[in-house]
């Protein structure tokens, strides 16, 4: 167990997640005293690790301008930034499906040629592995994925070159304002301790709410979703592709590099269970953070994907990611994905983060620059 190292610190990040850590190396990059803490045993365990890998480029947000241009434009820099990371070994393709569809073919397309995102008609020999009575059209469109595991590796190494101290295993339970400081609470296996803060930064994602409700600070509308990603075994002609079928309640099939395996997900059977957060946990939360999940419903995600894909048939299980999803109700209505950033969540100097996507993270760290007045 690593107890934090001062009792004063100028920034504690609460949240050991991909942004949590790029907050923290930003805040340290700038001269700063920075505490990180996580409540897991590792960096990067949960919603960095558990989710579909997919490095962005806005062709999954043809209903929020702002969420696919602001993917478009961040695509080239996190490419960039973590070339050992990502994975650029196969194919993208989307397809647009006929039936319910939110887009057309033809809107799909000029939305993409709006934004500058690049897209072509898929070959022959793959448009011709889905079923022409039920998709539209399929382009080829560049979209990588990312290795978590390579990820957090890396970061490890920047967070102790740039000298952020690390506790892990620790749960930020309390903050509050003492003598024009901040104070945070922190739980730890062999008891509680307390250190001061200039800034605190929660960035604990669906947690959020759980340090603004114990802290008697109002919190923060947000939804939630137990959601299920199967770990699958694919055919060979379609080992070196990652597939979108959309958009609406269609599926994705997207390499997961940290297991040499496939996510199949599906908008109708990945969420097992949806609640408003009023800033206690849920039944199914608590279920979940116990260790208990409800039985695999990938026998659906197939059944019903492979109407689309058949050759889907031939993919078999060998595990599920399951996490806790986190959305703000606005974007329910477009499938947008915008940044929270709120500064003085009810504390001067206590700020929530949430991002949704790992692109986001350069919209985060411009707005993490005030810190450095």
């Amino acid at each position: 167990m690593v107890k934090p190292r001062h009792s004063s610190y100028d920034a504690v990040v609460a949240g050991g997640g991909y942004f949590g850590v790029s907050i923290a190396l930003a805040l340290a990059r700038q001269g700063h005293r920075v505490l990180l803490c996580e409540a897991r045993g590792q960096l990067l365990e949960r919603a960095s690790y558990h989710n579909q890998a997919r490095v962005h480029q806005g062709y999954h947000y043809p209903r929020s301008v702002l969420t696919a241009l602001r993917s478009r434009v961040n695509f080239p820099r996190w490419v960039a930034a973590y070339p050992d990371c990502v994975i650029h070994d196969f194919e993208s393709y989307y397809a647009i499906a006929q039936p319910h569809s939110k887009v057309t073919a033809p809107q799909f397309q000029r939305f993409m040629e709006r934004i500058g995102a690049p897209l072509s008609p898929a070959p022959a020999r793959v448009a011709g592995l889905f079923n022409p009575a039920l998709i539209e059209q399929v382009w080829t469109v560049r979209e990588y994925a990312f290795d978590a595991a390579k990820l957090r590796t890396m970061l490890e190494k920047e967070l102790a070159t740039a000298q952020v101290e690390c506790c892990l295993n620790t749960t930020a339970t309390h903050a509050a304002e003492q003598g024009g400081r901040l104070t945070l609470t922190l739980e730890q296996e062999d008891g509680p301790c307390q250190v001061e803060a200039r800034h605190i930064f929660n960035t604990t994602y669906s947690q959020l709410n759980r340090l603004l409700s114990a802290s008697h600070l109002p919190i923060i509308p947000l939804k939630h979703e137990l959601a299920e990603m199967a770990l699958v075994t694919v055919p060979e002609p379609l080992r070196k592709m990652g597939i979108t079928v959309m958009c609406g309640p269609y599926f994705s099939l997207m390499p997961f590099p940290p297991r040499g395996l496939h996510t199949l997900s599906h908008v109708r059977y990945t969420p097992h269970g949806a609640w408003q957060d009023h800033g206690q946990p849920s039944p199914l939360a608590d279920a979940f953070e116990a260790g208990r999940r409800p039985a695999s419903r990938f026998r659906h995600m197939l059944a019903d994907s492979q109407r689309y894909l058949p050759l889907l048939s031939e993919c078999r299980q060998v595990d599920s990611l399951w996490e806790i999803k986190t959305v703000l109700p606005a974007s329910e209505e477009d499938d947008s994905r915008p940044i929270l950033f709120r500064r003085d969540c009810g504390l001067k100097n206590l700020h929530c983060v949430m991002g949704a996507k790992i692109d986001n993270i350069f919209d985060i760290l411009d707005e993490c620059r005030f810190f450095a007045a």
